[in-house]
């Protein structure tokens, strides 16, 4: 299925977003973030679809927002301007918070908004050629719709050296931050990615998706709150049919019979 300029694939339980806009380095515009909400809703109704892989086509991931779109973004009003920035926030919250979870597969360069997409996965796989810089204060800009997410993913300290810098760093560094997981050769980088879908296709399709709730949930609750809510997300899990057959299985000592939600 193609969104113009995003394509969604799957094979099997592995759904693929693939930026797509190789010519300009998948740079993003209006329209991509159009199609990629409606990436998000498609995968959100797609029961068979267990695990997201998000890639750039061509030789880089995304280089952030496209020229173009900026020269038409300089003459909107402030209210224009209001409304665009929110529809970026608006596929950053979709894509952070799909069920399934999400593997970046970096294969290039992931500059300004496009290092907000790295952030927003679950997991993220840097090929070693790929690097990352926040350029916006060099055009008097802040890098503000992503910066929740790259706070969440580098912390306050390494965000004020390279927001403030603009400065280019390396995968390698990015993993010494915590932006990606991992940084590996070029031609390993798929091999990289398909382990961990593997890993996580080996869990339970629901409790994936509790897990993730459960992370965002519990950083905004008190610890008094929080006591209540993992007993009762825990017990919830224990009852349903998935966590019946998941400890059954252990305890049989057999692989568990996933079924899709």
């Amino acid at each position: 299925m193609r969104h113009g300029t995003v394509r969604l694939t799957r094979e099997g339980p592995v759904a693929r977003v693939t930026l797509d806009r190789p010519e300009i380095r998948n740079a993003f515009n209006d329209e991509m973030l159009a199609d990629l909400l409606e990436a998000c809703a498609a995968l959100r109704t797609d029961d068979q679809a267990r695990v997201v892989v998000l890639t750039g086509a061509g030789e880089a991931f995304c280089a952030g927002a496209d020229l173009h779109w900026m020269r038409r973004v300089r003459d909107y009003s402030y209210e224009e301007n209001y409304a665009d920035a929110l529809r970026l926030a608006e596929v950053l919250r979709e894509i952070y918070t799909l069920p399934q979870p999400v593997i970046g597969r970096v294969n290039g360069p992931a500059i300004g908004g496009g290092t907000g997409l790295v952030a927003v996965c679950d997991i993220a796989i840097a090929a070693a050629g790929a690097f990352f810089a926040f350029t916006e204060t060099k055009l008097g800009l802040t890098p503000a719709a992503i910066s929740p997410y790259l706070l969440k993913r580098m912390g306050e300290h390494h965000l004020r050296e390279y927001f403030l810098t603009g400065e280019r760093f390396s995968a390698a560094r990015a993993a010494a931050l915590g932006l990606v997981n991992a940084a590996v050769a070029a031609d390993e980088l798929d091999r990289a990615v398909e382990a961990k879908v593997a890993q996580i296709l080996s869990g339970g399709p629901q409790a994936l998706a509790v897990s993730k709730e459960l992370i965002r949930e519990i950083g905004e609750r008190t610890l008094a709150e929080n006591g209540p809510y993992t007993a009762a997300v825990i017990a919830r899990l224990r009852t349903g049919p998935e966590g019946q057959e998941g400890m059954s299985a252990f305890l049989e000592k057999r692989k568990p019979r996933w079924v899709s939600p």
